[in-house]
C-alpha cells in the first residue's frame, strides 16, 4: 500500500487477493511460545489454541476450529452465540483480537520452519 489515505486502505485489503490476504491472518504468540520459536506472530491454523483478548469472549480459550481468510475470521470451539431460533452458531472474531497458547503439531514442516536452530 502507498497511499496513506484510511478511504484507500480499506479499498486495498477489501480488495486484495487470497493469497495476500494470509498475511493478514497471524495472530501474536504467548511468551513461552515466542521463546521457543523466535517470532512474535505466526498464521492461525484449525487446531491451534488460542486466548481471546478483546471483546465479549475476553479470557476464553478454545481450539480453532475453521480459519476463513476471504472474510478474515477466525471461529474457536466454546464461542458461541444463540440465535433468534434457539440454535448456537460459532462466532466469527477477528485474528488480532486473539493469542496463540499452543499450537497445532499435526505439520512438522511449519514447527521446524519456525523453530529456533540455536
Amino acid at each position: 500500500m502507498k497511499s496513506i489515505q484510511p478511504r484507500k486502505q480499506r479499498r486495498e485489503k477489501a480488495q486484495a487477493k487470497l493469497h495476500s490476504k494470509g498475511a493478514y491472518m497471524h495472530v501474536h504468540l504467548s511468551k513461552e511460545l515466542q521463546k521457543k520459536h523466535g517470532t512474535r506472530s505466526l498464521r492461525v491454523r484449525t487446531g491451534d489454541t488460542v486466548k481471546v483478548l478483546r471483546g465479549d469472549f475476553k479470557g476464553k480459550t478454545g481450539k480453532v476450529e475453521r480459519v476463513h481468510v476471504k472474510d478474515e475470521k477466525v471461529y474457536i470451539t466454546g464461542i458461541e452465540v444463540a440465535k433468534k431460533d434457539g440454535t448456537k452458531a460459532l462466532r466469527p472474531i477477528k485474528p488480532s483480537n486473539l493469542l496463540l497458547q499452543e499450537l497445532e503439531s499435526g505439520d512438522k514442516r511449519r514447527l521446524k520452519k519456525w523453530s529456533k536452530t540455536t
